[in-house]
């Protein structure tokens, strides 16, 4: 399938690892221009290798998305290099967590200020970008604790719900002027910041981080835990032209973990 992406502009946030990581490079591959946001400018420049190795042109900038003036930045800078932006892919942040009981707000406060406020900020910077050329796509990257909470995610929770009433309020705004912004909400997937944030849990069972993992993606219906290649797969969809009747919508891609309707 043509996904019409060729010649296409993007930002994808942070870009360096994971998930964003390889949303970048599978968006190059399909000859899209590729700025990513991080904080660490050593990483981003090695992902900006493998972007230019698929043949597609990458940019990096690297920045602390919590401030104003560098999701300015970001833009400007994408828009000064490639002429503008087509696709934005907000990914960027990891909430420190907390057992409800003794969870301090301010961790929510950092969740916030790193995922949902630059995810807010970002799409409105780009906005008039794509209301220019009548065309657009934003995809935000929103784990499933947005809609299955446990006792010791509240920050991630609270960040990704907002995440999601924010893709349905943008999505309204924008949709008649041919920008879709829409979310995929994926489970635990098989990252470096997985490994970490299951490390306490396994040492506490005695466990090898890799074995823990393994047996979590086994209770899963899927039988496995997710590849952030497949993840990047249907943001690549959701970004193309082949995508141009889902708006507001969020993509599950949890290996059927989730047990709320919808």
């Amino acid at each position: 399938m043509d996904l019409g992406l060729r010649g296409k502009r993007a930002i994808v946030t942070g870009g360096s690892r994971g998930i964003g990581r390889c949303c970048a490079i599978a968006l190059a591959r399909e000859g899209v221009s590729v700025c990513i946001a991080a904080r660490t400018q050593e990483v981003l420049e090695r992902v900006v290798e493998e972007i230019n190795e698929t043949g597609g042109k990458g940019h990096a900038v690297a920045v602390d998305l919590t401030i104003q003036e560098n999701c300015e930045k970001v833009v400007q800078e994408t828009v000064e290099i490639f002429g503008g932006v087509d696709i934005l892919v907000n990914n960027v942040g990891a909430a420190r967590n907390a057992d409800i009981l003794e969870l301090p707000t301010e961790l929510i406060d950092d969740a916030l200020k790193l995922k949902s406020y630059s995810y807010l900020r970002m799409s409105q910077l780009v906005i008039p970008y794509m209301k220019a050329n009548r065309w657009g796509r934003i995809i935000n990257i929103a784990g499933g604790a947005g809609t299955s909470p446990t006792r010791g995610n509240i920050p991630t929770g609270v960040a990704n719900i907002t995440i999601l009433n924010m893709t349905r309020a943008l999505s309204d705004a924008v949709a008649g002027d041919g920008i879709l912004v829409n979310t995929v909400c994926p489970g635990l997937t098989n990252t470096a910041r997985a490994r970490t944030q299951q490390r306490a849990r396994a040492e506490r069972e005695g466990r090898e981080v890799e074995e823990l993992l393994r047996y979590l993606g086994s209770e899963l219906p899927a039988g496995r835990i997710a590849q952030p290649e497949e993840i990047a797969n249907v943001v690549t969809f959701l970004a193309s032209e082949a995508c141009s009747y889902v708006f507001g919508s969020s993509v599950y891609m949890d290996g059927g973990g989730r047990r709320a309707t919808p």
